[in-house]
């Protein structure tokens, strides 16, 4: 699971999923970083960055953090704070094949769902009872996915070494 480090998610997850592998978002991991960092240095240090998330294993990841922020302390300090702070809920991200890491880097996907699910609900401030509000989202989805045309690329050999990952859960 990719979250962006709501309070009490990795909890609840842990608690309904226990065998669940937790991911924090990379973008958001980004993002939280360069809020920090001078326009004049963003694109040098959004480069530096991609070298630790792209890196091939975990522990060439973290030699790339260091390197990060052997470069960088001085002068952002606090960007890059956050992902040694965040480095546990990272790491898990390295275990993947880069097409997996591909769908999972970022919980953009899952954004953009809510947002439409908000259209269709922002509209009735008020619902009689849980059961309706289920319903409109329900039919909200049949809307939402008759967008969903293309299938994902690459997803056969995906789905393949997810179900060995995964054993007997997919």
């Amino acid at each position: 699971m990719c979250s962006d480090n709501l309070t009490g998610i990795k909890e609840a997850i842990s608690t309904a999923f226990p065998n669940t592998i937790q991911q924090r978002c990379i973008v958001h991991m980004i993002r939280n970083s360069v809020k920090f960092v001078s326009y004049k240095d963003l694109k040098e240090f959004c480069n530096d960055l991609r070298k630790i998330y792209t890196s091939a294993t975990e522990k060439q990841g973290y030699e790339e953090l260091q390197k990060v922020k052997d470069k960088w302390k001085k002068q952002y300090s606090s960007a890059l704070k956050i992902w040694e702070d965040n480095w546990d809920a990272i790491c898990p991200f390295f275990q993947f094949s880069d097409k997996i890491r591909k769908i999972m880097y970022t919980t953009n996907t899952i954004e953009s769902l809510n947002r439409q699910f908000r259209k269709y609900t922002k509209t009735k401030s008020v619902y009689p009872t849980d059961m309706s509000l289920m319903k409109c989202l329900y039919l909200a989805t049949k809307n939402i996915t008759k967008k969903w045309t293309q299938p994902y690329r690459n997803w056969g050999p995906i789905l393949s070494e997810l179900s060995i990952m995964f054993d007997g859960r997919i």
